[in-house]
């Protein structure tokens, strides 16, 4: 059963007081009717906990969204990056579970939270200790890539709340170490990634594990037709509050493209790093190698840099993060996988070496800068072979990105029609690829070969009477004949031992 997508106006969040909504897709866009966090109806531990941090304006989406799940409804929240959505559910979860106290049961969690990439588990992980750190509360994070000893020793303890990558999660599941039997509370942050990634199967396993009776909340940057259609299933009545525009733009990232030869990108990215206004900085490329490769290629340039990619050990990554907050060293490559789990603050500048192959990937990589209201720089470079996938980012965004002063606009080839993803090229072409020739888009029809009385060939064909199927019909034995054997004997080779002396 679909249960609708309802919203509900600001003023009415705190009375639980539902406006009709016209489509399980009509969403409002709201005014924040808080100021502060003093305003909330948070327990006293946890207040504390946002005046030691200064916290003392709540994003919008914080303020629309916090009110309603501490009524205990579900949510169904859209921002984008960097706008505060892990205080969001996080502030929530902790205050309904520091209002009753309840100890904590080996193997039974009650609040469990997915997360796409193990990098960003430790980020929420990092943000339950900072919020809860007045609170007798236990979490454990589940993640692949490390030993398992410690994560099942942490559910055999018991543990208020799990937040795990949904691959370990369903191994531990299937090894009879955790049970969903008794959640309370379930949360997907970053649905759209978990799509993309493809973890939507093991998503659809978990979720079939979950009780009936519980309090859901979706939290993402965007959201596709397939993750809209699973919230509209399990979510029971929820407060939708979308903030993010239709065609995900940054504002208030600077963007700036060069039109550059793959030799050319290693050298002018190093020569803008030495600039005195580049401070921390994060590079994308394509593949782990890559990544490893330029790594190794600042260094040489007294550049200090560092790798990030799925190649390296979770311990090396988290040191590899750490060591980039801490400013042990100035640039951070990475790969696509790492995007979202990179939560550092004072990023000032994002490089695009490589163009993503999915034009979403674009809008979270620059996201990385620009964050909590703060400005920042995207670059990226641009090669003969990848202005397809650029016409296909500028299409997302919806908007041309700016070329850097001096850059100039290249020629249209046959060769960007091939960079072009597939869907993209046949979606500008007007149409499907596929039919008839005659039915494509642009085609010119093909003239009908036609007999001397004007009639098509190909009804001829169709009006001529059928073979006969009688007995005397002859076998049709392809292209290769069968020889007929000669009668009597006549033309046969002479035996051995007919043969003349």
């Amino acid at each position: 059963m679909v249960r609708p997508v309802r919203t509900v106006s600001t003023r009415d969040v705190g009375a639980r007081k539902i406006s009709p909504a016209r489509s399980s897709r009509h969403v409002l866009h709201h005014r924040c009717i808080l100021k502060t966090f003093e305003e909330l109806a948070l327990i006293t531990p946890i207040k504390k906990a946002l005046h030691e941090e200064q916290y003392v304006t709540p994003t919008p989406i914080q303020a629309q969204t916090i009110p309603a799940a501490l009524s205990g409804r579900d949510i169904l929240g859209s921002a984008q990056t960097g706008t505060g959505k892990t205080a969001a559910f996080a502030l929530p979860i902790l205050n309904r579970l520091g209002k009753r106290s309840k100890k904590s049961m080996p193997h039974f969690p009650q609040v469990l939270i997915l997360a796409p990439t193990r990098e960003l588990a430790i980020q929420i992980g990092d943000s339950l200790e900072t919020y809860g750190r007045h609170l007798r509360l236990r979490h454990t994070l589940i993640y692949g890539g490390v030993n398992q000893f410690r994560q099942v020793r942490a559910l055999k303890k018991g543990v208020h709340i799990v937040v795990a990558t949904p691959g370990r999660l369903l191994d531990l599941m299937n090894q009879g170490h955790l049970e969903l039997s008794r959640l309370e509370v379930f949360v997907l942050d970053e649905a759209d990634r978990m799509l993309d990634m493809g973890f939507l199967p093991d998503l659809k396993r978990i979720i079939r594990e979950l009780p009936e009776e519980r309090q859901s909340m979706f939290f993402s940057a965007t959201f596709p037709g397939k993750i809209l259609q699973l919230s509209e299933e399990l979510l029971n009545d929820p407060i939708s509050v979308r903030l993010a525009p239709a065609q995900p733009t940054v504002e208030a990232i600077e963007q700036q493209l060069f039109h550059v030869t793959s030799g050319q990108k290693k050298s002018l990215l190093a020569k803008m790093l030495r600039d005195p206004n580049v401070g921390q900085a994060v590079v994308f490329t394509k593949t782990k190698r890559g990544a490893t490769n330029l790594a190794n290629f600042l260094q040489k340039a007294n550049i200090s840099a560092d790798e990030i990619h799925g190649n390296k050990t979770q311990n090396a990554r988290q040191r590899t993060l750490d060591g980039f907050r801490g400013g042990k060293f100035q640039v951070l490559v990475a790969t696509d996988v790492a995007a979202r789990g990179i939560d550092v603050d004072g990023i000032t500048h994002v490089f695009n070496l490589d163009l993503p192959i999915e034009p979403e990937a674009y809008v979270h990589r620059i996201g990385r800068t620009g964050r909590a209201g703060e400005t920042g720089i995207a670059v990226s470079f641009c090669g003969p072979e990848e202005r397809g996938l650029l016409r296909a980012i500028e299409r997302q965004i919806g908007q041309k990105i700016p070329l850097a002063a001096g850059q100039e606009e290249p020629q249209r080839s046959r060769r960007d029609d091939e960079s072009e993803p597939r869907g993209e090229r046949r979606e500008r072409r007007g149409g499907n690829s596929g039919g008839p020739r005659n039915q494509r888009p642009g085609r010119k029809p093909r003239p009908q070969r036609r007999d001397e009385s004007g009639a098509p060939k190909s009804q001829e064909k169709r009006n001529a009477p059928a073979k006969s199927e009688s007995r005397d019909a002859k076998p049709s034995h392809g292209k290769f004949k069968a020889r007929r054997r000669p009668k009597n004997g006549a033309g046969r080779r002479p035996s051995r031992a007919a043969a003349p002396a």
